[in-house]
Formats: C-alpha cells, structure tokens, sequence
C-alpha cells in the first residue's frame, strides 16, 4: 500500500504513540487507561483519545487511517498494560509473535492456530480487530510478554480496509506464523 503525502508528512513531524521515547520508562498508566476506553467505541469518538492521535483530520472525518490508528492504540493500550518494557518491538510481525505465543507451550498450539487463523480469515475490519484483542491478550500473559512491531500492525490494519491489499497481509501473517520454529535449546554443558 502506498503512503499518502499526507501520511509522510504527519509520520515525520509526530511519532506514533507507541514508538515515542520512553526510555526513562513505558507510556503512564492514565494515558494507557485513556487509550483502552477506545475498544468498541468509533475512531475519533473518546475525547480522552484525541491527543493521542496522530491521523485525526481537522474536518473530522475518519479516515482509513484514522481508524487504523485507532485499533492499534487500544490494542497496544491493552497490550502494555502493567508491563515493565515496551510492547512495541521493530521487526515483529503479527505472525511471528504469535507463532513465538504458539511455540511457548504456555497455551494449546492447536487452540493458538485455530485462534490466528479467525484473525486472518476475518472478513470484516470490526471482526479482525475483536481476534486481535485475544490473541494480544495471549501475547500479554506470557512471561516474559511477548512484543510486537506496532508500526507493522499500523501498516496491515490500514491495508486490511481494502478488500484488495488484505489478501497481501493474510499472506504476511500466515508466511511469518508458518515459516518460524523455536529452535530447540541445548545444553551446551551436555558431554559430547
């Protein structure tokens, strides 16, 4: 999917909430509760989210990206709630997180599939973001948490509201989800 000159412009001068710095430490909590007001509520609709935004139009029409960034924030809300690092980890794609969530042992890897795979076979944009707050609730109870590239997740969600650029993200997901294996742990102390 392209980038809209608009998009490359709001992307240079103001970062995503999720990728800001936060080195000294995660995002406050009254910002996260703020954002996880969102869920099931219309992009644009929770004043406590509108400094948060970063695709909010002066006109007030909610745009695709706008309603993307929306999702993301909750998702991401949710996501660090109570966790002591960020959530938001460059280079983790959706389906490898969850296939790292599947090969922990911590749920069933049948129960986990099954789970993705209503995600990724989801055919409304409503439907896709309900699987998502699941399956990112799974990535939470891991412990440790298991990250994800929120960037990326901005990007697919964005593409999924064109019914022609969703195949390319169910095709993304399923490449990272199927391709990745732990590898199994020696013991380097083993006689040998």
């Amino acid at each position: 999917m392209t980038t809209t000159a608009d998009d490359q412009r709001q992307r240079r001068t103001r970062p995503f909430f999720w990728e800001k710095d936060y080195s000294s430490g995660p995002p406050e909590g009254k910002d996260l509760a703020a954002l996880r007001r969102g869920w099931g509520r219309p992009a644009g609709a929770v004043p406590a989210m509108w400094p948060h935004y970063t695709r909010l139009r002066p006109d007030g029409w909610p745009s695709p990206q706008l309603h993307a960034e929306h999702a993301v924030l909750v998702l991401f809300a949710l996501h660090q709630q109570s966790q002591s690092r960020l959530m938001h980890q460059p280079a983790v794609g959706l389906g490898l997180a969850v296939a790292k969530l599947r090969d922990s042992g911590k749920f069933s890897a049948d129960a986990v599939t099954r789970r993705f795979g209503a995600a990724a076979t989801a055919t409304s944009f409503t439907e896709v973001v309900a699987h998502l707050r699941g399956l990112i609730t799974q990535l939470r109870a891991l412990t440790p948490a298991q990250p994800l590239d929120y960037n990326q997740l901005y990007q697919d969600l964005r593409a999924w509201q064109d019914p022609e650029n969703a195949h390319a993200v169910r095709r993304r997901w399923g490449a990272q989800y199927f391709t990745h294996r732990e590898k199994p742990q020696t013991d380097t102390n083993a006689a040998g």
